[in-house]
């Protein structure tokens, strides 16, 4: 019997969550991230596994010390070792990470004319989402064009749009805030969905970031943009509204620390170019410090 469409909509257990976006055999990451102590282990296991009691019980565990816990939206090749582009081994998932204004954005996805209805919505933190659709036949630069498209049009973290990214799984507090935030995922569709269902296009290096208010009706072109390239588009973007550039860096380097040795030092090269540029003048490269501490924000 076919599962419908459009089920009534339920809040999922981690547990439910892990299998409700793979199959049983699938090899997922998992990554557990305590900032507190600096320490991140990532694991690779079949989603099976990684939804199994003895599993779970060791999430909790590094959770209730203080660890937050994220899981891979796309499954990795068979015997794969680490967490890369060229280990995906299908696209399954588009997604979002919503921030500044995440109510509203929210809302201007679900209304749009322009995007198929979630099939998942999490509750991150407070008034913070993430969106997930589940998707077929797309190819790695294409799901990267969606990503950034969505990103663009709804004001969502540009960081959050390579297919190897990890969400946060439901469940577990989110430490990001002093007293915890026990993250929710809403499930809300069973459909599939198609390139073709997204009608937005992606926002040239110079459009200004968009809000949840405003939606594109172009579909999303052919081109390919590397990610350090939307991290220099965000940078413009923010610096040409007035963003303060320290919190520009913040934000860059804390989207970057899963694949950048030294995320901070990045994050303030993309912002110097991204000055110099709209200045008009010479980029200069700041200085390497000896230390660098920055603290690691997820949503």
């Amino acid at each position: 019997m076919n599962r419908p469409a459009f089920p009534t909509p339920r809040y999922l257990s981690a547990e439910q969550y892990v299998l409700a976006l793979h199959e049983p055999e699938d090899e997922i990451a998992v990554l557990v991230r305590n900032r507190h102590r600096q320490r991140t282990t990532q694991r690779i296991l079949p989603a099976k596994t990684i939804a199994g009691g003895p599993f779970q019980s060791w999430l909790k565990e590094q959770n209730e010390n203080g660890a937050d816990i994220f899981i891979g939206m796309n499954p990795v090749k068979p015997g794969a070792k680490n967490r890369t582009k060229e280990s995906i081994r299908e696209i399954r998932y588009a997604y979002v990470d919503l921030d500044e204004g995440a109510d509203a954005s929210l809302r201007a996805i679900r209304e749009s004319a322009d995007l198929p209805s979630p099939n998942f919505v999490l509750d991150t933190s407070p008034e913070k989402h993430q969106v997930v659709w589940r998707i077929e036949n797309c190819e790695r630069s294409e799901a990267e064009d969606l990503l950034r498209a969505l990103a663009s049009h709804y004001g969502g973290d540009p960081a959050a749009t390579d297919v190897t990214r990890l969400l946060r799984v439901p469940g577990f507090h989110n430490h990001k805030y002093r007293d915890g935030f026990i993250v929710q995922a809403h499930h809300e569709s069973n459909l599939i969905y198609q390139l073709s269902d997204f009608r937005i296009r992606e926002d040239s290096l110079e459009s200004p970031r968009l809000d949840g208010s405003q939606v594109g009706t172009s579909r999303i072109p052919s081109g390919h943009r590397s990610q350090s390239e939307a991290d220099w588009a965000y940078a413009k973007r923010a610096l040409s509204r007035g963003d303060n550039p320290e919190q520009v860096i913040v934000r860059i380097a804390d989207f970057r620390a899963d694949d950048k040795a030294n995320p901070l030092y990045y994050a303030r090269l993309t912002v110097t170019k991204a000055q110099a540029n709209l200045s008009g003048r010479q980029a200069e490269r700041p200085s390497l410090p000896q230390t660098i501490e920055f603290d690691v924000k997820r949503r």
